[in-house]
């Protein structure tokens, strides 16, 4: 009987390998016309459950058996590349608060970074103690 359910739970699991590789998880990357390159993400979810049981008084090698397996692909993400800056764009809505605020924080950060930068390229060069200014 094991040998039985052991080429019963290998074919299966042969099947479920053929139809969930990394591309699944980490897509192909999408190039479009404007050099912006596109990165699905998704969640690979699957299952799989055997069983079997030979099939008594027999005088041959008789064996009863199945085996099952099930597999969902959820899109999550796309990671978009666009002039040296990465964004991620969230394909479900945000399920909590929490999930909303740890999808804005990259967002905010670069934010406050441009405020900060655009502050100090409009701030004068300092004036040194030592130098005098004429009025005429």
């Amino acid at each position: 009987m094991s040998q039985h359910i052991h080429n019963l739970m290998g074919e299966s699991m042969k099947g479920l390998r053929d139809l969930v590789d990394v591309d699944c998880i980490v897509g192909k990357p999408i190039v479009t016309a404007s050099n912006t390159t596109i990165i699905p993400i998704s969640k690979v979810t699957f299952g799989f459950g055997s069983g079997g049981s030979d099939i008594a008084k027999s005088t041959k090698d008789d064996f009863g058996g199945g085996a099952g397996a099930g597999v969902t692909i959820q899109p999550l993400c796309f990671l978009i590349e666009r002039d040296g800056d990465v964004r991620i764009l969230n394909v479900s809505p945000n399920r909590t608060t929490a999930d909303a605020l740890v999808n804005m924080i990259p967002e905010a950060i670069d934010r406050v970074s441009a405020m900060v930068s655009k502050t100090q390229q409009e701030k004068p060069a300092e004036v040194k103690a030592d130098t005098v200014i004429v009025n005429e």
